[in-house]
């Protein structure tokens, strides 16, 4: 019996996706529930469960756009195969859309193992310069080929017969923009378009958060099972500081402008298809333990592209912390149609005037890009100066002065 896969709906706003990877190859046996092709949409990345176990047909291959409901391939219900261990297999007749896996490599560089599925990327790459997955350690999850392994193997030339190396082909590799960057890119021209997008910046003194981080972190761990970070920090921050200027926590609707009572915070956090911003909701009601480990979660989920459509979406203000990538200053963008976002930077040792005398001192930049059309420079300003105050005086946000 022929099961078709299809497309399923993910979201009331996403009506097509891209097929980013098939995880058996066609002709290939999958085991009931186990993830059978990978699917990336505007704003999220899923994968599609096999509804029942057999041989895998692919009729739509990696990288083509289908639209919600297609049909993308067939599985012929049938019972696993000999010695199949309950998961899938890339076992292949002809693997039309994902390569067949690699047999045992007879080598391996740089720490490297045998390459179990080779990913399109470097499968062109293979081919470019004639080579044989074989050859190439593989270092991606699960013992995937990656573009970079073999980019490295390349770079890094091959001995040949009398001992020299083979330099590496100038060449590049012209891909089409994802689902989920080419949203992005649409999002960030329209926030410069329609918005009237202006940031200022002030620098904070994070000595008493690192402190308090230093004298607190066994006991905050012990009893709640997770470490304490500086992201509570400025979330707790940023909550006191909207409800003093509620226009940066506002939107612009039409004619109308749309205050929040409420405070959904999206948090940036780097995943494995890139930058996501899940949204920490009801912000103001949360601890600072469970905002870490709200975080802590989301971060987790983020690298096996896990996180829900819903929790992208419906954000009224964003956090994001350039300084875990090295970021001494920049100016981000806001996420429409919210009216603020927060920049963090990387936190380093400056001499400031602390009571009359030149110190050492923790500093961070910190920069508020917001909508001028709804925010007054003076609120903005002062907003960024509320921040301040509740970082280099953490008790300010427990007493609430």
């Amino acid at each position: 019996m022929s099961i078709e896969i299809k497309v399923p709906s993910v979201g009331e706003s996403i009506t097509e996706v891209v097929i980013g990877e098939w995880y058996v190859a066609d002709g290939g046996y999958v085991a009931k529930d186990a993830d059978v092709v990978g699917l990336e949409s505007d704003k999220a990345t899923f994968d599609v469960p096999a509804p029942v176990g057999g041989i895998v047909h692919i009729d739509v291959s990696a990288g083509q756009e289908a639209q919600i409901g297609d049909v993308i391939g067939h599985i012929e219900e049938s019972e696993p195969p000999e010695g199949h261990d309950g998961g899938q297999t890339s076992e292949s007749t002809s693997a039309k859309s994902s390569p067949a896996p690699a047999a045992a490599a007879s080598g391996t560089n740089d720490g490297g193992g045998t390459a179990t599925h080779v990913m399109p990327a470097a499968q062109r790459l293979l081919d470019e310069h004639g080579l044989d997955a074989t050859a190439v350690a593989a270092t991606g999850p699960g013992g995937r080929l990656l573009k970079e392994d073999v980019l490295r193997h390349v770079e890094g030339g091959a001995a040949g017969g009398n001992g020299a190396m083979v330099p590496a082909a100038r060449s590049e590799e012209v891909v089409p923009m994802s689902p989920i960057r080419r949203r992005i890119a649409e999002r960030l021209v329209e926030a410069q378009t329609n918005a009237a997008l202006l940031t200022t910046f002030n620098d904070v003194d994070m000595t008493a958060v690192m402190n308090l981080r230093k004298t607190y972190k066994e006991a905050f761990v012990e009893e709640h099972e997770v470490k304490l970070g500086f992201m509570s920090f400025f979330v707790k921050a940023a909550v006191d500081a909207l409800k003093r200027y509620p226009a940066i926590n506002a939107e612009i609707r039409g004619r109308e402008i749309a205050y929040k009572n409420f405070f959904d915070v999206g948090v940036a956090i780097g995943g494995g298809k890139g930058l996501v911003v899940p949204v920490i909701r009801n912000a103001e009601r949360l601890s600072f333990a469970e905002i870490e480990e709200t975080i802590n979660d989301f971060g987790a989920r983020a690298r096996k592209n896990d996180i829900g459509l819903d929790e992208l979406q419906g954000g009224t203000f964003t956090i994001s912390n350039g300084g875990v990538y090295g970021s001494l200053l920049s100016t981000p963008i806001v996420n429409p149609p919210q009216s603020g976002v927060l920049g963090m930077h990387r936190i380093e040792q400056r001499p400031v005037v602390v009571d009359g005398q030149v110190v050492p001192r923790p500093m961070m930049y910190l920069a508020l890009t917001y909508d001028h059309r709804i925010v007054d420079g003076r609120e903005a300003v002062q907003f960024l100066a509320r921040i301040k105050e509740c970082i280099e005086d953490p008790t300010r946000m427990i007493l609430e002065v």
